[in-house]
């Protein structure tokens, strides 16, 4: 069988076009989003907020309602939650994010020891389950994907200032308090959307690693974004993001570990020894 068919032969079933398709969707709104959480410094928070949604799960699973809406409502409270606790002088936002993060997930923790049908579900809720994505869940993903793109859009500039320098972002005039709530939001959003295609567990890796990635490749902010959600889409899983990662650090040709630690070690002691054969104080053999 000739390489081009075995690669494409999957795609004739419906459920692989359709896992394709999640998987493209999914790895597009990471990669944006999660340009923003490296830059920030929110790689927890992600983590949190992936687990936060949990109790939503658990209430929809019990009502007979969607997971999608459940982890989608909880999502966003938490976010708010956090983004309110945050606001008082004496309690930082890590704490706020430990604290919620805890406690959400601790009455997701109750909740589910009250059902003895829940955990046939549960490992699709953990780790996914791509190949069981349903085109109502492509069009659920599509559509907060869009609007996680299109808030990025037309906050960008607010969003950059705030994300480099909060103290001048402030000074601005900027609503740094809604900016921070918008963005918390937003990875919520992208985290329910990512859900089905990796599970709650491995979702932070899709929002940290393609971003984290595109760092060490670019310096301007557009071309960080480009990068990691094109890394983002090209990965799709979470070993294969993190085998592009592993390339991208050694190899980088700006910040890799390689040309920073090895090249450029080797081509300042070149020119430091060519520095000291062309002092005038010290002359090579048959030189004047």
């Amino acid at each position: 069988m000739p390489v081009i068919d075995y690669l494409l032969d999957p795609l004739h079933h419906e459920f692989m076009r359709r896992a394709m398709i999640e998987v493209v969707l999914m790895g597009a709104v990471t990669g944006t989003i999660g340009t923003f959480v490296v830059l920030r410094g929110l790689s927890f928070i992600g983590d949190a907020l992936s687990h936060a949604i949990f109790p939503g799960v658990i209430i929809a699973f019990l009502l007979g309602a969607s997971i999608f809406w459940g982890a989608l409502l909880f999502g966003v409270l938490t976010s708010i939650a956090i983004g309110v606790v945050a606001t008082h002088q004496r309690v930082k936002e890590d704490s706020a994010i430990g604290v919620l993060f805890a406690g959400t997930f601790a009455l997701g923790v109750v909740l589910i020891s009250s059902s003895k049908n829940f955990t046939r579900d549960l490992a699709s809720f953990l780790f996914g389950n791509v190949l069981g994505v349903t085109t109502t869940d492509i069009w659920l993903s599509l559509g907060m994907g869009a609007l996680v793109i299109v808030l990025i859009g037309v906050f960008y500039r607010e969003l950059l200032i705030a994300s480099f320098d909060r103290v001048a972002a402030q000074a601005m005039g900027l609503p740094v308090f809604l900016l921070d709530l918008l963005l918390l939001v937003m990875i919520s959003l992208t985290i329910v959307v990512s859900l089905r295609a990796v599970g709650n567990i491995l979702v932070v890796a899709m929002l940290v690693t393609p971003a984290a990635a595109a760092r060490l490749l670019a310096d301007r902010l557009l071309v960080t974004i480009s990068l990691s959600s094109a890394i983002g889409v090209a990965s799709g899983i979470v070993l294969v993001a993190t085998a592009i990662f592993a390339l991208v650090w050694l190899f980088a040709p700006a910040h890799g570990y390689i040309f920073t630690n090895v090249l450029h070690r080797r081509l300042v002691g070149a020119a430091e020894t060519q520095v000291v054969f062309e002092s005038p104080e010290i002359q090579t053999p048959g030189r004047h």
